[in-house]
């Protein structure tokens, strides 16, 4: 299972990630008191929707033999304070069926369906 750690210090909001090897860092914009080195968190959580819908929509169709040539993810974060996200699929290389056939997959992939249904937090004081 991935294991990750976040870690700020002395740089206001500036939070050092390390995620299964992988080094991220994270920080609020300077409107909002930050340094705007990285990323600020619900940017992280877009980019791991977008990932994980681009990387599963292409293991669909190399799976299926499929010419996908491009697939980007647009997402956005909408409609504060009820929030939701728009993610518009711009594929190339597929006729009108595949497209829509990776719209459908789109909506099965892990971590849209972590957030559709939610998960369980455990907050422990080491």
């Amino acid at each position: 299972m991935p294991h990750g750690t976040a870690t700020i210090g002395q740089d206001r909001y500036r939070t050092a990630i390390t995620v299964e090897g992988h080094e991220l860092v994270a920080d609020e914009p300077a409107s909002r008191g930050g340094a705007d080195a990285g990323p600020a968190p619900y940017d992280l959580l877009l980019a791991s929707l977008g990932a994980c819908t681009a990387i599963t929509l292409s293991m669909y169709a190399e799976h299926k033999g499929w010419p996908l040539e491009r697939l980007t993810v647009d997402l956005a974060m909408l409609g504060l304070p009820e929030p939701h996200i728009r993610r518009t699929l711009h594929v190339t290389g597929l006729d009108d069926a595949g497209r829509a056939r990776l719209a459908e997959v789109a909506e099965k992939t892990p971590v849209t369906l972590t957030l559709k249904h939610g998960i369980a937090i455990e907050t422990r004081l080491a």
